[in-house]
């Protein structure tokens, strides 16, 4: 099982900053998502940045969401 979400960052370029509970920081590029169904709206640079932490996991408002675990194992570990 992997770590949980403890804070979220939205950074330019749609992506996000994500600290993890183990201490890892990982960086994570949304841009893949922007033209897959409910993620259409995330291209609102606005909406994109009311991303926030939900359930060990991240979500924005409309209850688009990304796992803990996409998180983790796709993001690419930066320097927190």
């Amino acid at each position: 099982m992997n770590p949980e979400v403890q804070s979220v960052e939205p950074l330019d370029n749609y992506q996000l900053k994500v600290l993890f509970s183990n201490g890892d920081a990982k960086l994570f590029d949304v841009s893949p998502y922007l033209e897959k169904g409910i993620f259409i709206e995330l291209k609102d640079k606005s909406y994109f940045r009311a991303v926030r932490v939900a359930a060990g996991s991240i979500e924005w408002p409309h209850e688009q969401d990304l796992s803990n675990d996409t998180l983790y194992l796709l993001g690419k570990s930066i320097e927190n």
